[in-house]
């Protein structure tokens, strides 16, 4: 009898109650999460400084490799990709 008095409320909150709170909880959300304008091009910059920064280890790693081919066993490193 006592699971009732747990299980009857619990059953509709999960039901009607829990729903539409996720509903309101990610529509506002979805709402409110784009980026602004500065925002975006922080982004941006930062996505070219990341993509620049890789370029750079792929050609330090590739002069590594043409100078001193067991670099990578000595440090016990893989190659960055």
């Amino acid at each position: 009898m006592s699971t009732l008095f747990i299980a009857i409320p619990l059953t509709l909150f999960v039901l009607f109650v829990l729903p539409v709170w996720l509903w309101l909880h990610y529509n506002n959300r979805s709402a409110s999460g784009s980026l602004s304008q500065n925002e975006q091009q922080r982004l941006l910059q930062l996505t070219d400084d990341a993509k620049r920064m890789r370029e750079r280890i792929q050609t330090l790693e590739d002069i590594l490799d043409a100078e001193h081919p067991n670099w990578r066993d000595n440090n016990g490193r893989t190659r960055f990709e």
